[in-house]
């Protein structure tokens, strides 16, 4: 299985898109659903009914992953609180969407300055920032990834622990460390670089639709059907 860099996975991205027409909307909600499989399987099990589930989601797609997650697990019966770490104007317009079905199904929603006030929980989601982090979380971002650096429940990160630099494996301050992580498409180099792997947790990959032609055509790079037995693999 290939490490991608974060550049090739800009051109995932891209190449998705633009090329096969897999909108940002698709790939979200599959991220999304993936980390709640995750959850709950691996860390809510034998069911997530009644579980206490934190979620903190940046205003980017990283953000907008843990909401889609955030809406099924809700869905599934767990009592899910969600932070935010920016205005509700400030997220793209993709995760503002996530945010909008959120408010309809009256999920509680609130800032991250809120985070002390919310019920200790039995697991926390962490979609603060995914591979785009430039330098040290600051601001809202940096309290929010410090809190959950205090919680003693378990953590699932999409796609990169915040704070962990995906391209160089700097693990910048503050950073989460994850219980797990849940990447997305393809492994990133930068999670087992310098001290990434301690932030790391258990490493699982998700499906989230991108085609192997695509590999074959952008990077020129052969996978093949890595998830013919199933949308979520442990990879380390």
């Amino acid at each position: 299985m290939p490490w991608l860099t974060t550049t090739q996975m800009v051109e995932v991205d891209r190449a998705m898109i633009e090329d096969y027409r897999i909108d940002l909307t698709r790939m979200m909600e599959n991220a999304g659903r993936a980390l709640a499989l995750l959850a709950s399987r691996r860390f809510l099990d034998p069911s997530p009914v009644g579980a206490r589930v934190l979620v903190v989601a940046g205003p980017g797609g990283n953000g907008g992953g843990a909401l889609v997650a955030a809406r099924r697990l809700h869905g599934w019966g767990a009592a899910v609180h969600v932070v935010t770490t920016a205005e509700r104007d400030r997220f793209t317009e993709v995760p503002r969407r996530q945010l909008e079905i959120l408010d309809r199904l009256a999920v509680d929603v609130r800032r991250e300055s809120d985070i002390v006030g919310l019920p200790k929980p039995d697991l926390v989601l962490d979609g603060v920032i995914g591979y785009g982090l430039r330098g040290a979380p600051k601001d809202a971002a940096a309290s929010a990834i410090s809190a959950i650096a205090r919680s003693a429940a378990p953590v699932v990160s999409l796609d990169v622990p915040s704070g962990v630099d995906s391209a160089s494996g700097v693990v910048h301050d503050p950073a989460v460390r994850a219980t797990a992580t849940l990447t997305l498409a393809m492994p990133k180099r930068g999670l087992r670089a310098g001290d990434a792997a301690a932030c790391v947790g258990e490493l699982y990959l998700a499906d989230i639709g991108v085609p192997p032609e695509l590999y074959r055509r952008s990077l020129r790079i052969d996978v093949g059907p890595i998830f013919a037995s199933g949308d979520v693999l442990r990879v380390g």
